[in-house]
């Protein structure tokens, strides 16, 4: 059984490896919500997320012929990083299974941390029968990304910090994907603050905590769709989901949209970068997927900042469309002069910003006397947006939103 007394122990054997991470209150999403609501910056942690934390408390309890054989794992990235840095630090041989599509940015900070990395699979499912198939071919120790007691201890010191730094929480929200995160803290907290609610998030995409609390046993799900690719997991550990049932007082989901527009303002407002899944938290607060109170003490928990730039870009893109800052229409006018300016003057009556225009005479969509225009645009938000169109459309222009 996992207690306090194994998350207390675990501190001290990561106190030199993982980070005391900040705990700051949030003046801009305490305004937007009513809430108390402070950030717990697992982002700002070695390797860019708290899976550090886990690895390293359960290579310490490793025995000296575990330790020479090495170690063998699977994961989509913040896991495959901590095990590698973990390992290293120990002098402990290790090789990460990463499934095929793993983010490159991932897959290259773990080769740095000194792992040999496999690439095989479309998921961590996948990517963990073949681990799997390692430990058993090289006689390595597996260390799960999640269903791992020692590893669950691990993950749990963020629950010691969250009590330390902000004794007088309410309620902390923290992501859910295979379930060791907040099993971990969820035992820090409720065993030591029972009062204290525990709320778990999910993506749309990736909900097997929900389902299987819903239904009373683990549920494992065909696939995974979600930018949250740190908690795009099938299932919950069968270890993990006990304490989940014990100690977690709601779990919620979010919509990738919702994750996009997290994601975006705290970049914006806070200047703070995290992946998908350290983003799912504060969308949960932000889109009030839960029920809280005004002036209620609210710690979300960033659990990583390992964001693929690629992914960064579309994501962005993403929360700038929910925001009603970012329009992209199509529209069809005829191929004479002047009627692009006509078209133009009603942008410039509505400060509606250029991005890009692209001009298509040659599309088999339209009539050959006329021409598609597709134009990228900068908004001020959803209002300025209903506006913008409805005065296209007064003035006779058919338009598609394409964006």
């Amino acid at each position: 059984m996992l207690e306090l007394s194994a998350i207390l122990e675990a501190r001290e054997r990561v106190r030199e490896t993982s980070r005391h991470t900040p705990l700051e209150y949030s003046h801009t999403y305490s305004s937007m919500t009513g809430a108390d609501v402070r950030l717990k910056l697992e982002n700002f942690q070695r390797t860019g997320a708290f899976k550090i934390r886990g690895a390293t408390n359960r290579i310490a309890t490793l025995s000296e012929a575990q330790k020479d054989a090495g170690v063998v794992t699977a994961s989509a990235g913040n896991h495959a990083q901590g095990v590698a840095l973990a390992a290293t630090r120990s002098d402990v041989d290790s090789k990460i299974v990463m499934p095929e599509h793993a983010p490159i940015s991932k897959v290259k900070a773990t080769k740095n941390y000194g792992a040999e990395v496999v690439l095989s699979g479309r998921d961590y499912s996948e990517a963990a029968e073949r681990a799997h198939e390692i430990e058993r071919e090289e006689n390595r120790t597996y260390v799960h990304a999640f269903d791992d007691e020692e590893v669950m201890a691990g993950q749990g010191t963020i629950g010691l910090e969250i009590l330390e730094d902000c004794p007088d929480v309410d309620t902390v929200v923290v992501p859910i994907g295979g379930g060791g995160l907040i099993s971990g803290i969820a035992t820090a907290i409720k065993e030591q603050k029972p009062d204290t609610r525990v709320i778990g998030v999910q993506a749309d995409g990736a909900s097997s905590a929900a389902a299987s609390l819903e239904k009373g046993e683990r549920v494992s799900l065909e696939g995974v769709d979600t930018i949250a690719d740190g908690i795009a997991t099938r299932s919950v550990g069968e270890q993990t989901f006990p304490y989940i049932q014990q100690y977690v007082d709601e779990v919620v989901t979010v919509s990738d949209p919702e994750i996009a527009v997290a994601l975006v303002y705290l970049l914006e407002r806070s200047k703070t970068l995290v992946e998908g899944a350290g983003a799912v938290p504060l969308a949960a607060v932000l889109f009030e997927q839960f029920d809280y109170d005004d002036d209620e003490t609210i710690v979300a928990a960033l659990c990583g900042g390992n964001i693929d730039l690629n992914t960064l870009t579309n994501v962005i893109v993403r929360g700038l469309v929910e925001t009603g800052r970012y329009l992209k229409i199509r529209t069809v006018l005829k191929d004479q002069p002047g009627a692009l300016e006509e078209l133009l003057d009603i942008f410039t009556a509505h400060q509606a910003n250029i991005y890009a225009i692209h001009h298509d005479r040659t599309s088999r969509e339209v009539e050959m006397s006329d021409t598609e225009v597709e134009i990228e645009l900068e908004m001020r938000g959803p209002d300025h947006v209903d506006q913008f169109l409805a005065a296209l459309r007064e003035a006779g222009y058919e338009v598609d939103i394409l964006a």
